[in-house]
């Protein structure tokens, strides 16, 4: 029998940094607009500074991260526009994408999005939960397309919406209303409808935008 672990590729190291320094962009640990003491970080991490500025690299390119000439580099600040242009997008893609699942997905691929939404009603009092569950749901139901660049550019917009969106979901009444807003694109999907399962996405993503407005954000 052939041992299978070793045909494991170990990850790269600065991969591996990318996604720490990712969680603490994400946790709020490292504040949007701070700037990013190499030196100190590398320390922390034990490594070099050859792998973190790499890792930086990668997030500035998922557009977590912004380089800047001779000052070196920050955490993102999400500006209106940049947020209402990711809103937009993420709206155009992933209603597009409802639409498709409710005409193509088998029962037993809508029946992983109901159990998933169970999963939602069941984390309404924990909003970190909700956040994590909520990101699967939309994940699973892009993969449901079965389309690999659909899926990457939207993992890649909600990277950016994450720099803002999980403080969104603290505003006061926002978890239900998301909650009911899901069961809307649930029903439809259920429903077969392309039509109406469109515009229940749609209409999640201008709640959300409008909840993630009333946010504090720098000016455009």
């Amino acid at each position: 029998m052939t041992d299978t672990t070793t045909l494991l590729t170990p990850k790269p190291l600065y991969v591996e940094v990318a996604e720490l320094i990712r969680q603490r962009i994400y946790s709020r640990e490292l504040e949007p607009g701070s700037w990013i003491d190499e030196m100190k970080m590398a320390e922390a991490f034990g490594i070099s500074r050859t792998p973190l500025r790499e890792a930086l690299k990668v997030l500035a390119a998922e557009g977590l991260v912004t380089m800047k000439v001779r000052r070196g580099a920050y955490v993102t600040e999400v500006s209106e526009k940049d947020l209402r242009d990711v809103y937009h997008l993420l709206s155009l893609l992933e209603s597009d994408a409802a639409a498709t699942v409710a005409e193509q997905a088998t029962a037993a691929q809508l029946e992983q999005l109901q159990l998933l939404h169970q999963e939602l009603e069941a984390a309404v009092a924990d909003a970190d939960q909700f956040f994590r569950v909520n990101e699967a749901f939309h994940m699973q139901l892009l993969a449901l397309c079965d389309n690999r660049f659909l899926s990457q550019v939207v993992a890649d917009l909600r990277k950016v919406m994450k720099l803002n969106r999980h403080q969104s979901l603290f505003k006061r009444g926002r978890i239900e209303d998301s909650l009911q807003e899901h069961a809307a694109i649930v029903q439809a999907l259920a429903q077969r409808n392309p039509g109406a399962a469109r515009q229940a996405m749609h209409t999640h993503f201008a709640n959300g935008l409008a909840a993630a407005k009333n946010q504090p954000l720098p000016a455009a």
